[in-house]
């Protein structure tokens, strides 16, 4: 496992103590704390070379546009994709809200099929339902087993000449499920649809290599994998993003415009309206260059030895009702309930405990719903928790069902 207590050293926020007690977090599938080096990054933009990235011929604009630049390249290689492929967006939510509306515009018609998984992310399922709504295609759902897996016959069963895109998650955010995404993939490319696949909760946890999945599409958040909120990623084979409409209209997305007409810029600029974060990509250059010295292939050991540990002790817990497949098909995130007491109640006795976790829908409504339930507890875990924390969290939670059951 790797040395959970000296990667805390790196990360300020782990001086703090919360009611008196050291800080256990374990919301990290929410968003994850920043080491000094991503804040020291962020710090030194502001401080050493601010300037307008892409706009002026001072020194500080090109310090700053080939810091920026660089991120993008340091992004494209961590999932092996081009740095033409890779547009920068505000998070995982802003990148699928991008197609959504552009394959709406130009690929989508009445009649015409998107496929999801009943365990999508409010994010992956709003922007194709409101969208749908409007402009008249149809929304399926790919059914999930009783273990919170997905029904992957289903998968091919569902696409049909009408299917123009297949959606899906790579781990889902509840369950920690994770999707074939590769396979799915496959058949959607076999079947002449598009593949979209939602990273936010995978490409934080292990590898993930956009040629290896042969997905058309992944996105993710930076503040989910080390680095500052307000940076997304959208990565998009080329000839895909060249044959797509833009979804934002400003400044540096176009190569001419007259009263007339606008011809636009090429990718990813064409996705990248206005004056871009700086300091969210910097940072997450930042955040990509730590999780590589620790190696994605470590990060994901850890998580799953943790995975595994946690699954064993909160097993224990006969008043405890997990939800979500075994250790072995999940990333690092359990959700549960706890007998006769609320989500909320039980993450307010567990805040006086020190420890940091998500109560409620966790942005997946349908998914809840599906399971019988109005929201749960989760706990999720990052390379900086060890299996102490799992055990300050059982004995937190032995004493929160004593006081409240």
């Amino acid at each position: 496992m790797l040395d959970a207590k000296k990667i805390r050293e790196d990360f300020p926020i782990f001086k703090r103590k919360i009611n008196g007690k050291p800080l256990v977090y374990l919301n990290s599938a929410a968003t994850t704390q920043k080491p000094r080096q991503v804040i020291d990054a962020i710090l030194g933009f502001y401080s050493d070379y601010h300037g307008t990235v892409h706009r002026g011929p001072d020194q500080l604009a090109h310090e700053a546009t080939s810091a920026f630049e660089q991120s993008r390249k340091k992004v494209a290689m961590f999932v092996n994709a081009k740095e033409d492929e890779i547009v920068f967006t505000k998070n995982t939510s802003e990148s699928l809200n991008l197609l959504a509306y552009s394959f709406s515009k130009s690929k989508l018609k009445q009649g015409d099929e998107v496929l999801v998984s009943e365990m999508e992310h409010h994010s992956n399922l709003v922007p194709w339902q409101q969208l749908a709504l409007l402009y008249g295609f149809k929304l399926k759902f790919i059914p999930i087993n009783s273990d919170g897996t997905l029904k992957m016959e289903s998968v091919t069963e569902m696409i049909s000449k009408k299917t123009k895109i297949v959606s899906i998650t790579q781990a889902s955010n509840v369950l920690g499920t994770v999707n074939d995404v590769k396979k799915i993939a496959k058949i959607a490319r076999e079947n002449g649809c598009i593949s979209v696949v939602d990273g936010a909760q995978s490409v934080p946890h292990f590898k993930v290599d956009v040629k290896d999945l042969g997905c058309d599409f992944l996105a993710f958040s930076g503040h989910k994998m080390l680095g500052p909120t307000g940076i997304g990623v959208l990565f998009g084979r080329k000839e895909m993003l060249e044959g797509m409409e833009p979804f934002l209209y400003g400044g540096d997305m176009i190569a001419e415009v007259t009263f007339e007409k606008t011809v636009f810029a090429e990718p990813p600029s064409k996705f990248e309206a206005g004056t871009p974060n700086g300091e969210g990509a910097i940072g997450l250059g930042a955040a990509v260059d730590y999780l590589n010295k620790i190696g994605m292939d470590d990060v994901h050991r850890h998580e799953q030895e943790i995975s595994k540990y946690a699954f064993e002790q909160l097993s224990q817990l006969d008043f405890l009702k997990m939800y979500g497949p075994l250790p072995e098909k999940k990333t690092a995130v359990f959700a549960f309930n706890v007998e006769k007491i609320h989500p909320h109640d039980v993450g307010s006795i567990l805040d006086q405990f020190g420890i940091a976790i998500r109560t409620g829908h966790h942005c997946a409504q349908p998914l809840m719903r599906k399971m019988g339930i109005s929201g749960s507890v989760r706990a999720s875990f990052y390379v900086y928790n060890s299996k102490e924390d799992v055990d300050v969290l059982v004995e937190a939670l032995k004493k929160t069902k004593s006081m409240l059951g």
